[in-house]
């Protein structure tokens, strides 16, 4: 096998790794995202309004994850890509804005103060990572919000549609897209390493996030 072939299988498999991450570990793979007491139950607009806060917290300033992201890029391979997302994500700052005034306040739930911090504390978190200097780590956070932001969005236009608002169209670069720039980026192990590195912490701060939505859902309806 030539180097061009053996350096392309490569940069291919870490590609096909992020994908493989965000299905098995991004908010897709959540039990409390597709769930009844989320989407349909009857507390679902209660649910989904704080959801929309909590989401807001930590994706809703600018410089985000994707801002911070093209500051550190290092391949112009991915310079389009994130001027794209980076524009993308502009609009859904905006639409997560118009969910948190039609939703009201945060719903009154037990462990209030506890709940903010940790959201602080995992918006802090993203910043870190989003602006690591280690090459490929914060591309492959930016890579990972991309893909998981489409599962997110589903519960954005949910909490859309009941709190009376216009869905409105994602425009992030596409899945394929996504891959393209991915597999072009990685061309050593080490950014290889540090793609994943970035996008497995971006995935584990949305599952943690979803967590502590599920735990104020349960400590709600327990009262």
């Amino acid at each position: 096998m030539s180097l061009q072939a053996i350096e392309t299988a490569h940069s291919d498999g870490a590609a096909d790794m992020l994908f493989t991450l965000a299905a098995a570990e991004g908010s897709a793979a959540h039990r409390f995202v597709k769930s009844q007491e989320l989407l349909n139950g009857r507390n679902a607009t209660r649910n989904l309004a704080d959801a929309v806060h909590y989401l807001c917290v930590l994706h809703g300033r600018h410089p985000g994850v994707i801002d911070h992201a093209a500051t550190k890029s290092f391949h112009p391979a991915a310079a389009g890509w994130l001027i794209q997302a980076a524009e993308a994500f502009a609009a859904e700052r905006a639409f997560l804005t118009k969910l948190v005034v039609a939703a009201g306040p945060v719903p009154s739930t037990p462990g209030q103060a506890e709940s903010e911090a940790a959201v602080l504390q995992q918006q802090h978190a993203l910043d870190m990572l989003a602006q690591s200097d280690r090459a490929g780590c914060a591309l492959g956070a930016a890579f990972a919000l991309a893909l998981d932001w489409r599962e997110i969005r589903a519960v954005l236009d949910e909490a859309a549609m009941k709190l009376g608002l216009d869905v409105e169209p994602l425009m992030l670069p596409d899945d394929e897209e996504t891959r393209t720039v991915a597999a072009e980026v990685a061309e050593t192990s080490a950014i290889e390493r540090a793609m994943i590195f970035g996008a497995q912490q971006i995935l584990t701060q949305h599952r943690g996030l979803w967590d502590l939505l599920e735990a104020r859902q349960m400590a709600r309806a327990a009262l």
